[in-house]
């Protein structure tokens, strides 16, 4: 009786362990549910309709029904009834979705494991007895996808073909208790016979499209995270006994899709794509004359000039770790010990790392080269401490392990008493990344939450006027030649009573008739780079139409021209650069950083300059919220730095303020990692003296 009460009482745990794995997977389903509502971004680049990629996943497997002879050779004494497993899903995925319909197709084929441990039975002998059985198949399964809210949610299902490929058996048969001194039998291996070769079933799920680049990337890659299942009809793997098996997957397809310029001759897409990108040539409108709306548009001339800047850049005190990974990644500037005597903080570019952002190459790599600036200046000032806090949503043990990693490069590498560093794991940061009962862009958080926070209380090691957690660590000075500056930028203006426009697009037309077009936007004003219109053309003519189109639809059209001409780098070092970083979705800085803009920023604004200054955000939250985040961050920045200038008696200082959102192609970093969005969160300030 004590054993079968034991049994009983390992019966109940697997139950309730079970239990456990449904109720993950139904929040994982409800989580994918509440993301749905994604908004799809509209511009002339046609998103891919085929996507091609690598599904993978587990199988949470759950046994019911019945079995005792295993094949002709063996039949146990008492029959297995339920059990529980986990087993490989893996299988290429092929996806066709045209960006403007709700329906789609899906076809995944690979491997697929169906294994599994039933729960532990008494034979008549008062013997424990195990079973597990490894079953296998080669999966066939296309389905039909649905986007029901037209976003990046959607939902799946269709048959399901397997062919077996795998049917062996464990059957393990200890002594009974009451005899301790017994000789536990041998295992017995062999396999199920009448395993059927073929099964039709089906499934159900839904996943969630999370980009992974820039929409207006050639290549689109993104990852899905679904979750599915299999219900057991279909599923009995053998044609005797009543062994059933269902199945509830979980797992990530990872997919690239090639984009296209929209073709006007494409009328299955004209319905719906691209309509308010393209509106003067594809929607069936009344131009109207509007006299209250006014187009403007600002070429600066852009002059050979002589300036460089010298920027000062922020470091963050964070080491961001891929998601389930404890190990520093390799994209972090890694040097040998031999390394360590060649390293100095104002050559950065002598490391470089392996792979970089492709824009604002200079700035990651000082990023990049963080753990060797913390080392090189640990050693410097001996007397330094820090404090290593990893944070992992998946186990503090996994933040330890990662606090751990950095700690081991700095002493094994630089040198550093191990003493002088100590460290601890965290589920979350201290100051996390999350909108309280969010929903929306959980994964991009979910990244940014998960990383090493340097600590310290050593004023060396740090930047001005701060201390204790999650102080940043002392800027680094760069001193290149400067890239585009934000006052080459060319500007264009829409000035309208308030709520009378509600988007507008652009037609600019060369001296060649190569037409470009831009938008729509909803914003007052807007920036562009010379680049981004010129292309490798050094200055050009352009004939530049307006659309605007106000609440009811209607469209006004107005034209100018601008000669544009393209910047180029100085070579003579004039202009200063700053930057100031704020937290996820904060528009107010810090007493710190207020106080870095009025004693260090302040006082190198010299009489006459002028200061541009430039807001953005990360992709995180809607286009519309980011750019009203990004205006009132600039808007924060100036005026703090204009009272200080009052303060200080500085008078005749220009200030331009723009707030330029998440704007992918103006944005300083791209938003693929961690690091890249937490600097997005950024307002940007030029200072260039009166010629």
């Amino acid at each position: 009786m004590k054993t079968q009460f034991k049994c009983y009482e390992e019966s109940r745990k697997a139950g309730s362990s079970i239990l456990k794995i449904k109720k993950l997977a139904s929040g994982i389903l409800i989580l994918l549910c509440a993301s749905s509502f994604a908004q799809v971004q509209k511009d002339s680049i046609v998103q891919p309709s085929w996507w091609f990629g690598v599904a993978a996943g587990a199988n949470f497997n759950f046994y019911d029904g019945s079995t005792q002879k295993l094949n002709s050779d063996l039949t146990v004494p008492s029959v297995f009834h339920k059990g529980n497993g986990i087993g490989l899903f893996l299988a290429p995925s092929v996806e066709f979705h045209r960006p403007d319909l709700k329906l789609g197709v899906i076809i995944q084929a690979g491997y697929d494991g169906r294994s599994g441990k039933f729960n532990q039975i008494v034979t008549p002998c008062n013997c424990p007895a195990d079973l597990t059985a490894h079953v296998s198949y080669v999966t066939l399964e296309p389905s039909l996808r649905i986007a029901p809210f037209g976003s990046s949610f959607y939902i799946y299902g269709g048959p399901r073909f397997a062919y077996n490929i795998g049917k062996s058996f464990v059957f393990q048969q200890s002594p009974n208790p009451d005899y301790p001194e017994q000789v536990k039998s041998p295992e017995v291996t062999g396999d199920f016979s009448d395993v059927k070769s073929t099964l039709v079933s089906m499934q159900i799920g839904m996943g969630y499209d999370i980009a992974m680049t820039s929409k207006q990337n050639k290549t689109q890659f993104m990852i899905s995270p679904f979750a599915a299942y299999h219900p057991y009809f279909g599923q009995s793997p053998r044609s005797i006994e009543t062994w059933n098996i269902s199945t509830v997957r979980v797992g990530i397809v990872f997919k690239f899709g090639k984009t296209h310029v929209y073709d006007p001759k494409d009328t299955a897409l004209a319905k719906n794509v691209q309509k308010e990108a393209l509106a003067p040539a594809i929607v069936p409108v009344v131009l109207v004359v509007d006299t209250s709306v006014h187009f403007s548009v600002y070429s600066p001339k852009n002059l050979p000039t002589e300036r460089r800047v010298r920027e000062t850049f922020p470091i963050r005190n964070y080491v961001f770790f891929d998601l389930g990974s404890s190990e520093i990644p390799s994209r972090y500037v890694l040097l040998k010990k031999d390394q360590v005597k060649d390293f100095k903080e104002d050559q950065l570019e002598v490391f470089k790392p392996k792979r970089l952002s492709g824009r604002s190459d200079r700035q990651m790599i000082a990023y990049y080269n963080v753990l060797n600036i913390l080392g090189d200046r640990m050693g410097k000032y001996p007397a330094s401490t820090i404090n290593l806090v990893g944070s992992s949503e998946y186990s503090i043990a996994e933040g330890k392990a990662m606090s751990e990693s950095v700690k081991k490069y700095l002493v094994t590498v630089f040198g550093i008493d191990a003493s002088r560093i100590s460290t601890e794991g965290r589920l979350k940061p201290q100051i996390p990344s999350e909108a309280t009962g969010g929903t929306k862009d959980l994964f991009l958080m979910s990244e940014g939450n998960h990383r090493v926070s340097i600590e310290s209380s050593s004023s060396p090691l740090l930047m001005e006027f701060q201390s204790g957690p999650d102080a940043p660590l002392k800027p680094v000075e760069l001193s290149v030649t400067q890239t585009a500056p934000l006052d080459s930028y060319v500007t264009f203006k829409v000035n309208a009573p308030e709520n009378v426009v509600s988007s507008w697009t652009m037609e600019l037309t060369d001296d060649k008739g190569k037409v470009q077009k831009f938008g729509p936007y909803t914003q007052s004003s807007l920036s562009l780079p010379g680049k981004s219109i010129l292309g490798t053309k050094a200055e050009g003519n352009y004939k530049i139409v307006m659309y605007a189109k106000n609440k009811k639809g209607k469209i006004s059209k107005q034209e100018t021209t601008a000669h544009i001409v393209l910047w180029t780098p100085p070579t003579r070092e004039q202009g200063m650069r700053f930057s100031v970083i704020f937290e996820y979705n904060e528009s107010n800085l810090s007493p710190t950083y207020e106080k870095y803009l009025s004693e260090i920023v302040t006082p190198k604004i010299p009489k006459g300059a002028t200061v541009t200054i430039h807001g953005y955000t990360d992709i995180v939250g809607s286009a519309d919220y980011n750019l009203k985040l990004s205006l009132t961050r600039a808007q924060e920045v100036k005026d703090i730095l204009y009272q200080s200038l009052m303060k200080a008696g500085t008078k005749e200082v220009t200030f331009v303020v723009r707030g330029m959102g998440e704007d992918e192609k103006l944005s300083p970093f791209e938003n693929r990692l961690p690091e890249e969005r937490f600097y997005n969160r950024t307002v940007v300030m030029d200072i260039v003296p009166k010629e």
